[in-house]
């Protein structure tokens, strides 16, 4: 059987990475609702007030922001990591 080349092993690590990331994204999506609901949602009903809307909709507001902010700095860094 052949050996792996450097090339060829530090692709399949890439993508055994970027598989991992997918993995995680639907638990962190879950978890990020989770504190959204606990921060927001004082009592169940059949209608969220608008105090509940606002702050779900705030707390859904960070989380984007915060996501675009680690993802752009991520991209940052690869990009000084491939010059």
């Amino acid at each position: 059987m052949a050996e792996l080349g450097e090339v060829d092993e530090a692709e399949l690590q890439r993508l055994v990475v970027t598989e991992q990331q997918k993995a995680q994204f639907p638990a962190q999506v879950h978890h990020f609702m989770e504190l959204c609901w606990d921060k927001c949602v004082e009592k169940p009903g059949n209608r969220l007030d608008s105090r509940t809307e606002n702050c779900l909709s705030s707390c859904v507001d960070r989380f984007i922001d915060t996501t675009l902010a680690v993802t752009s700095r991520f991209a940052q860094i690869v990009q000084k990591g491939g010059q």
